[in-house]
């Protein structure tokens, strides 16, 4: 086999590993809690409830621990798995798109977008359940995401790594300072929000899964279609047009899915640290830098960190819990620093 093939099937392997450990992750998470169900008794109801004659989960919980395995923990693992999915391959596009290996969503002020129009929403309607907010904080990072490509396209006509950054710094920081304007002037708003914006899967029902889902597959699909395109961008724009790449339409198909994923990501469950940082480093050392592998990783490696997280959140802190941004902060820094020194960042 030539080494080529060596790379490709080992590879191969380590996806199929990782979407192991995925499902053991996901059983876990349905079984482990507050209440911990035996094994017979989460298949049970998750058989129950996927062959319900009417359509998977039509027909009412008989039980109380069917109750917990439908209504709270399969709907939180679900959305645990998607959003996770969605920020890690998020890190990995941005950090392409603007050659930065500590680029994260917050660089580009997505996150800052979706937190002032969600706590917007908290002041002026009122709003306290996730299923009320989740559009503004969506339309947020969306209205924030063309905001900073508009911006960085000024001038010159196109939008460069550099002008990318710079436009989400000066968006970000006067986002943050209308939120934290907004928080100030309404306590109920601020009680709402801090919940929100500490990062979370708890607390959401299946309402949210289903209205984030349609955002996260278009943009899991354009994540893929961009793969190749970013792939020649890293060589640079020069050499990139001359390879026959068009370098606006490029870079605008990645960061639109970019936007869809983080966007509808933050919306569901908060803007969540460190996951779109760490995960493409991660995925890097199995990888290299080819992004046809590195946004499947990501992504995989991403929804199994934030599954673990908040498993481990639920069983620290019993019969309470942390939420998964605190876990994801507490174990990621130290994490982050850990491999920066073990392993030289890669340059893009």
């Amino acid at each position: 086999m030539t080494p080529l093939g060596t790379m490709r099937r080992r590879r191969l392997t380590g996806l199929v590993l990782l979407f192991a450990l995925l499902l053991l992750a996901g059983m876990a998470s349905v079984a482990l809690g507050s209440r911990s169900l035996a094994p017979g008794t989460v298949f049970d109801a998750v058989r129950d409830a996927l062959t319900c004659p009417g359509g998977p989960f039509s027909c009412p919980a008989q039980t109380v621990e069917e109750q917990i395995v439908r209504s709270l923990r399969l709907p939180r693992t679900a959305l645990a798995v998607v959003t996770g999915l969605a920020l890690g391959i998020t890190g990995a596009l941005i950090q392409g798109y603007t050659r930065n290996p500590l680029a994260d969503a917050g660089l580009l002020g997505l996150n800052s977008g979706a937190a002032f129009l969600a706590a917007l929403s908290m002041y002026l309607f009122g709003f306290t359940m996730p299923e009320q907010y989740i559009w503004f904080s969506f339309a947020g990072a969306l209205l924030t995401g063309l905001a900073v490509f508009g911006f960085s396209s000024l001038g010159g006509g196109k939008a460069s790594p550099l002008s990318l950054v710079l436009a989400g710094a000066a968006l970000t920081a006067f986002l943050q300072a209308m939120t934290n304007a907004i928080v100030l002037l309404d306590p109920a708003a601020l009680d709402t929000y801090r919940f929100w914006v500490v990062g979370a899967v708890a607390g959401r029902d299946a309402q949210v899964f289903w209205q984030v889902l349609p955002f996260l597959v278009i943009g899991l699909a354009l994540a893929v279609a961009a793969a190749p395109g970013l792939n020649l961008l890293t060589l640079g724009d020069e050499v990139a047009r001359g390879l026959g790449v068009h370098i606006g339409r490029s870079r605008a198909l990645g960061l639109t899915a970019v936007v869809l994923l983080c966007g509808a990501a933050t919306a569901a469950v908060g803007p969540i640290a460190f996951l779109g940082l760490i995960v493409p480093h991660l995925a890097r050392i199995v990888t290299g830098p080819d992004f046809r592998w590195l946004v499947p990783y990501s992504g995989v490696i991403g929804a199994l960190m934030l599954l673990i997280a908040d498993i481990a959140g639920r069983l620290v802190a019993r019969p309470g819990e942390l939420q998964v941004g605190v876990m994801l902060a507490t174990a990621g820094a130290p994490f982050f620093i850990a491999l920066v020194r073990r392993r030289k960042l890669v340059n893009l």
